[in-house]
């Protein structure tokens, strides 16, 4: 409201300060782009699930069946069956277009997640159960599609090189977040209402998720023409070998730390605990991908990813120095720090993933690396547990920091490299 004041014989009218408008953070200008919001939120939706799935089939079957060991051979058969589908999922996403092959595909994981409640309910025959579990890997890569769409949107202008690089950060906390949440929900529904309420409520929310996240055709990123598809894949392209190689055993650095993290607990007393103290490493990962999200990206991608990844090996090195104390709460706080290199790491490394992967088949090249860190987990998960058993819980530690060595030398690779084209301060 305007100031009357009177100076001598003359009226003033003076407006009071305007105060300054805050800019707004990276990550509202990224959601402020124009259907952003709505195909985030249905990301999202479907990305929980994802956490939720194979907790929720273990519990099922275990509670079922009265035997993990089957639960467990169940759950392996739809992580092989995954490695297997996916990339030819992603294919015809690329060719075809997100909604004409995400929302079918969906549609038959979906039906596989019923099938198996119904199998199992029902007392069928064991195989029924792999089976109708493999039927699942048709489940479209929902973090690989949004980040199609992020790239679609941002990636055609070198001034979007910091906002990109913030979506990708922003898509990364997301996974960390969603796998995160989505193991502790299954057990709560599972736990409190029957077995197989944490299944039924996966499939729900995926298949909503992804008929939300389809319905937003306006920033669907464009069908890849057929000589691109039928040309060389990504798996052909320069620098993608090395790098699904360093997948692979970052992945192993995840899985072998989460079984070792597990074996060191159970020998304290401490089972119970192990869902939170582990949660405490994606909530690491989760926070420091989005800090990383605010930085503007300096230098060139090739030597982030080398630094982010030696952040990393040093980090992993840290729970290994817990275990030597034996005390719960050091390690907690020592898995903390170390989720804290992993997102900076990954948000890194999918990034030269885009810029490797050939034109047309960005979401096959980013489920190519995704289906590489899963096997990586699942060789890593079987090597820690090897460890364990072999020199106990606390030597076993040693697994992921070796697993990290190994990343770091794949990733000192990519220096040698010379890129196509100039590797400025956005590559």
């Amino acid at each position: 409201m305007p100031l009357l004041t009177v100076t001598g014989s003359t009226l003033v009218i003076a407006s009071p300060a305007v105060r300054p408008t805050r800019p707004a953070g990276p990550y509202r200008r990224l959601l402020r782009t124009p259907g952003a919001r709505a195909f985030t939120a249905g990301n999202l939706i479907a990305r929980l699930p994802m956490g939720m799935f194979g907790v929720s089939a273990v519990m099922m079957i275990a509670g079922q069946r009265g035997s993990y060991a089957l639960a467990g051979a169940v759950t392996a058969t739809g992580l092989a069956a995954t490695a297997v589908v996916a990339p030819w999922t992603a294919r015809l996403v690329d060719r075809y277009g997100q909604a004409r092959i995400a929302v079918p595909a969906t549609v038959l994981a979906v039906l596989g997640s019923l099938a198996l409640v119904v199998c199992v309910r029902t007392g069928a025959p064991d195989w029924t159960l792999f089976a109708a579990y493999a039927a699942t890997a048709t489940t479209p890569n929902i973090g690989g599609m949004s980040r199609a769409r992020w790239a679609h949107l941002l990636g055609g202008d070198p001034r979007n090189a910091a906002a990109l690089h913030t979506a990708n950060s922003f898509e990364q906390a997301a996974d960390e977040l969603c796998y995160m949440l989505g193991p502790v929900l299954a057990a709560f529904l599972c736990g409190t209402l029957f077995p197989e309420a944490g299944t039924l409520a996966g499939a729900l929310l995926l298949l909503t998720g992804m008929l939300v996240f389809c319905a937003q055709r306006a920033t669907e990123p464009p069908v890849a023409p057929a000589a691109a598809v039928r040309g060389p894949g990504p798996l052909r392209a320069p620098g993608m070998p090395a790098l699904l190689v360093m997948f692979l055993a970052m992945g192993a650095v995840f899985g072998s730390m989460e079984v070792v993290s597990i074996a060191f607990l159970d020998a304290h007393g401490l089972t119970a605990t192990a869902g939170p103290v582990l949660a405490l490493q994606a909530l690491g990962s989760c926070a420091a991908g989005l800090v990383y999200g605010t930085l503007r990206p300096a230098g060139s991608v090739r030597r982030r990813l080398v630094a982010c990844v030696a952040a990393m090996t040093v980090l992993m090195s840290l729970p290994l120095a817990a275990a030597a104390t034996g005390a719960v709460p050091v390690l907690a706080g020592a898995l903390l720090a170390a989720g804290m290199a992993t997102a900076p790491a990954m948000v890194t490394a999918m990034a030269l993933v885009q810029r490797v992967t050939p034109a047309g088949r960005l979401n096959e090249g980013m489920t190519l690396a995704v289906t590489a860190l899963l096997a990586g987990i699942a060789a890593g998960a079987a090597t820690g547990g090897w460890a364990v058993e072999r020199v106990g819980p606390a030597v076993a530690y040693l697994a992921p920091p070796a697993a990290a060595v190994a990343v770091l030398v794949a990733s000192s690779a990519q220096l040698r490299r010379r890129p196509a084209r100039r590797d400025g301060a956005t590559r």
